[in-house]
């Protein structure tokens, strides 16, 4: 991972992709990372669940002194090759730790540098209630800074375009294609459920309550991801046109 940001930041490589494609390298691999960083815990908290213990967070700043005092299931005192092999985990752990808060510091400083410089597309995500650098960023760097005619171009390069199947008098819907990109398609469906959170007033909330509600509360999963796909929309049609999305609530500054 580090030897590909390298080569992509380089200078030559930088003068081929353009500035926007390189400013794609944090996210990549704060991404592996995290991935890392859920299979460390994971692993921490199955060798103490072998010996009966529960509730212990391997993310907490005192995991070094509530892992000296822990005890078996049984009341026994934990064994010490297996707290000398979580503490080898936690040291793993807490060396990604850092490398997490060092891509974040280079994605922050990013966007601190487009902000500064003019309001660009990826600061005016961040004018919107519930859009932290971390979507903001995926957001444009993976799709958003790209040309689009319409809004089935987008929803298509996203994978979620819709792909209805007719055979005679039989029309119905088989979901999402989901041949586009797949961190954009996550990252969008993702942000659409915490849109319902933050959002609450805003046009897309109240189409997405109002169709649940038709549907008598079913088909919640079908309709976030036609929430996503609506939203993502509205997010190019504000960032390339200045369209603000009905009813949105944006930052306090």
């Amino acid at each position: 991972m580090v030897k590909r940001w390298f080569e992509c930041c380089s200078p030559t490589s930088a003068a081929n992709l353009g500035s926007v494609q390189c400013s794609r390298c944090p996210l990549p691999a704060r991404k592996t990372a995290a991935a890392e960083r859920v299979r460390h815990v994971n692993r921490i908290k199955g060798f103490l669940f072998s010996q009966g213990i529960s509730g212990y967070q391997p993310l907490r700043r005192d995991r070094r002194q509530r892992l000296e005092e822990l005890q078996t299931g049984d009341g026994r005192a934990f064994p010490q090759h297996l707290k000398a092999l979580i503490n080898r985990e936690l040291d793993r752990l807490e060396l990604l730790l850092k490398h997490i808060k060092t891509v974040e510091a280079a994605r922050d400083a990013l966007l601190a540098e487009e902000q500064t410089a003019k309001p660009g597309p990826a600061a005016m995500l961040l004018d919107i209630r519930g859009i932290g650098p971390e979507f903001a960023a995926i957001l444009w760097s993976e799709g958003l800074f790209r040309h689009f005619e319409n809004r089935r171009q987008i929803a298509a390069y996203a994978g979620l375009a819709p792909t209805p199947w007719q055979s005679g008098a039989v029309d119905r819907e088989q979901g999402v294609s989901k041949a586009g990109n797949p961190r954009l398609r996550t990252t969008s469906i993702q942000l659409a459920w915490l849109w319902l959170r933050n959002q609450p007033r805003s046009a897309l909330s109240l189409w997405f309550h109002e169709r649940v509600n038709r549907n008598g509360g079913r088909l919640r999963k079908t309709t976030i991801v036609a929430l996503a796909r609506k939203l993502l929309v509205a997010l190019w049609k504000y960032v390339t046109a200045g369209v603000v999305i009905e009813g949105v609530t944006m930052k306090v500054a």
